[in-house]
């Protein structure tokens, strides 16, 4: 399979069993955000694996971070298949349902469990890692509205899930709980805010 095709030199790119569109297409804008914050989680993965020796007790509770984090990166390229068909149902690619949800409802729970209790604000930022974590909750977000926007846009076709969207939306409490997590683990404080 050619990388380059040539079809896309004029700005447009065909959706996965539908019609060509422009590259800036709000699907395209959708789960081309999805795509970069898999791009920044596979970022999030390699600092991971820098920083596992710098802590002396850190090698397991990372390793059980990086692949939970897989385990999600897998459920990302799976919800851009979605977003990219306007006809996902034909092809069967709703696969991430309320059991998803549920399971990263229980790891911010776990890793609260662990924190102690947030009373300020915190700045992005401590340790290297952190803040590639706190990167990836941004663009998370980032790709939460995009789709938001996708669903208002197509109110008269296909229906985009709301379970995409709450699964957005839960992953990006989860890494803002992760951001932390990985500061305590490398015994880094997290950043107070401090009002100007």
């Amino acid at each position: 399979m050619k990388i380059y095709t040539r079809t896309g030199d004029s700005g447009t790119t065909g959706l996965f069993g539908g019609p060509r569109v422009a590259k800036d297409d709000t699907r395209i804008e959708a789960y081309g955000t999805v795509d970069e914050l898999n791009a920044t989680l596979g970022q999030v993965r390699s600092a991971m694996k820098e920083s596992a020796g710098e802590a002396t007790t850190a090698d397991n509770e990372l390793s059980e971070l990086d692949a939970r984090i897989a385990q999600v990166q897998h459920e990302l390229f799976s919800i851009g298949a979605e977003l990219a068909s306007p006809h996902p149902d034909q092809f069967d690619l709703r696969v991430i349902g309320p059991v998803h949800i549920q399971r990263i409802e229980d790891w911010i729970d776990d890793a609260e469990q662990q924190l102690p209790p947030l009373k300020q604000f915190i700045l992005p930022g401590g340790s290297i890692l952190a803040s590639h974590v706190h990167l990836s909750r941004a663009v998370c977000r980032r790709a939460e509205r995009r789709v938001i926007s996708l669903a208002d846009a197509v109110q008269t076709e296909t229906p985009i899930s709301d379970t995409v969207i709450i699964y957005l939306n839960r992953l990006s409490d989860w890494l803002f709980v992760v951001s932390r997590l990985v500061n305590q683990i490398l015994n880094i404080p997290d950043q107070i805010w401090e009002k100007p």
